[in-house]
């Protein structure tokens, strides 16, 4: 069956301008692409060149007399390094499925996942690369360690504090993480248990990954009116712990505060950079974000897992509680339903129930009118009712922010989607949103092209070179000799994202081929087939160097 698929592969690879070359004697290289716009990935204009690759490596840029075995006509398009997802959600779907077609597609050849940690413990990390070594995956690709794992794992899903003992464990498990290749800590800190963290628990946790070259990546603990506060408790988890700092993605989640609120960010992270921390941030360009409709219901509620939760949901008493705190606020928890300016700005995208399914694409506030019920009560009944995670699209932030955010030297790109696992179905999140599909095109096709926010040369940085850095991927992210061969070949006036909220897995346009590890992986807007991709491990893998988990308080 492996030959098979890989003689179809083959075919397929073969198929397309990407041309084979009959072997001669000045054929030197295993693909030149001939003749493109090179965006080198590092901010500078594009230059006309060829670009030589063999075993992997770009190891000629300029003019390549010599063949290739294989030849790309890129003439009047743009060759630049392939580009990095810095927020990814694939973790769980790429042992599964490694081709993560939506991903490649987008002209995405490296991510970043584990914004809620690897989907095994630390312990099977190992195991968990090794499969997707074994199996292979089309994308490079390479995962946080989240600390509400070593929360999970010490505490179950209780709200209290670790004692010493239990955060020397905690430490432990994150050093163990570290070790088998996890590329620092993350945090998704609106969601419990991640929720019930102290910033006093990140910090003695995260010593563990700092000491392993480890950095702190977090969902913070709010994006709206307080979103300043919270990406300062994200810089002095760095500061104290001795790590850098990514914010994942960046906004304002606050309509009084558009226009505001990012401006006070800035100056945040330029304060905290002035002092030595390092720190940066991730966006997607929507002004829409995506997650579970059980974020709409007070932290405390969730303390015992989704069981504890649902036989909260069905006491009345405690029902009334809720709707109370949802207009008061509640210790703890970001009130997303503010966030979004009420229920109309909240649509439910999957039901997980067949029942309701009819309700799929309506507001909250559209579903009250048509049961006669509370708006509160019917996202209280949609969460118990759902067969796993009830998803929900929150319209809650201003095109002016993601504008003003993009112009920050020290943003990059993610998309916090996932891989799919099969087309038509939506990503593991469950989540149909149109940045699985469409967030990397569009940050050029409306960015650059239609709203002037950035020059060419600064989106493809952003996406390529300063992510690679930032992530230490050492020879990545720049088009330059020695370094990995990953490209992304577009059409300028071709690019186009196609996805919207109504129709999110549409595939863009003007994505011509794409290499990964030297291989064409997309081959004129089709994937060959091929598995490529490399797991990316963290500084801490395999090191032999002092434990910090164990007693360094």
């Amino acid at each position: 069956m492996r030959r098979i698929l890989t003689l179809v592969a083959s075919l397929a690879f073969l198929s397309g301008v990407a041309r084979a070359q009959q072997a001669t004697a000045d054929t030197v290289y295993d693909i030149v692409i001939r003749s493109g716009r090179v965006l080198d990935g590092e901010g500078n204009p594009w230059i006309l060149a060829d670009v030589a690759i063999k075993d992997g490596h770009f190891v000629k840029i300029g003019r390549v007399a010599a063949h290739g075995k294989i030849e790309i006509d890129a003439r009047g398009k743009y060759v630049s390094p392939g580009w990095i997802d810095m927020m990814d959600q694939s973790g769980g779907v790429l042992p599964r499925n490694g081709l993560a077609e939506n991903k490649l597609r987008e002209g995405v050849t490296t991510a970043i996942g584990g914004e809620g940690g690897t989907p095994v413990p630390a312990s099977r990390i190992p195991e968990y690369f090794a499969t997707l070594e074994r199996q292979g995956i089309s994308i490079n690709f390479g995962s946080y360690f989240s600390e509400t794992q070593a929360r999970v794992a010490v505490l179950g899903r209780s709200a209290r504090a670790p004692n010493a003992a239990e955060l020397d464990r905690m430490r432990a498990i994150m050093d163990t993480a570290m070790r088998a290749g996890a590329m620092g800590m993350s945090t998704a800190l609106i969601y419990p248990p991640s929720s019930y963290s102290t910033t006093d628990e990140l910090v003695e946790v995260g010593k563990a990954a700092a000491a392993l070259g480890g950095i702190y990546a977090s969902h913070i603990r709010g994006e709206g009116k307080e979103v300043v506060q919270a990406v300062g408790e994200a810089i002095a988890i760095g500061e104290r712990a001795g790590m850098p700092v990514e914010v994942f993605h960046l906004k304002v989640a606050h309509q009084p505060g558009w226009g505001i609120l990012m401006d006070s960010v800035r100056a945040e992270v330029d304060a905290a950079r002035s002092r030595g921390v390092d720190v940066a941030a991730d966006m997607y360009v929507y002004t829409a974000g995506g997650t579970g409709l059980e974020a709409t219901i007070p932290s405390w509620a969730h303390e015992g897992g989704t069981d504890s939760l649902k036989a909260r949901l069905a006491n009345p008493a405690i029902r009334a509680r809720l709707k109370s705190e949802i207009k008061s606020g509640s210790p703890g928890w970001w009130n997303i339903i503010e966030a979004a300016g009420g229920w109309d700005g909240v649509v439910l995208v999957n039901a997980r129930n067949p029942a309701n399914k009819k309700y799929e694409n309506k507001t909250i506030t559209q579903i009250a009118k048509e049961t006669g019920k509370d708006p509160a009560d019917v996202a209280f009944d949609l969460v118990a009712q759902g067969q796993g995670r009830v998803m929900a699209i929150y319209h809650m932030m201003g095109e002016q922010d993601i504008e003003t955010a993009l112009r920050f030297p020290w943003t990059s790109i993610g998309s916090d989607a996932g891989a799919i696992l099969k087309y038509g179905e939506p990503d593991e999140t469950g989540l149909p949103h149109p940045r699985s599909f469409g967030n990397f095109p569009r940050v050029i096709a409306r960015y650059v092209k239609e709203r002037k926010v950035l020059t060419l040369e600064d989106a493809i940085r952003k996406m390529t070179s300063w992510p690679a850095t930032r992530m230490r991927l050492a020879n990545r992210g720049a088009i330059r000799e020695g370094n990995w061969a990953d490209v992304t070949i577009f059409d300028l006036d071709q690019l186009q994202d196609r996805a919207t909220y109504e129709s999110p897995m549409e595939f863009p346009t003007g994505i011509e081929w794409v290499l990964v590890n030297g291989v064409v992986t997309i081959d004129h807007g089709r994937h060959t087939g091929v598995k490529a991709g490399q797991v990316l491990k963290g500084q801490g893998y395999n090191c032999n160097c002092r434990s910090a988990s164990i007693g360094d308080r």
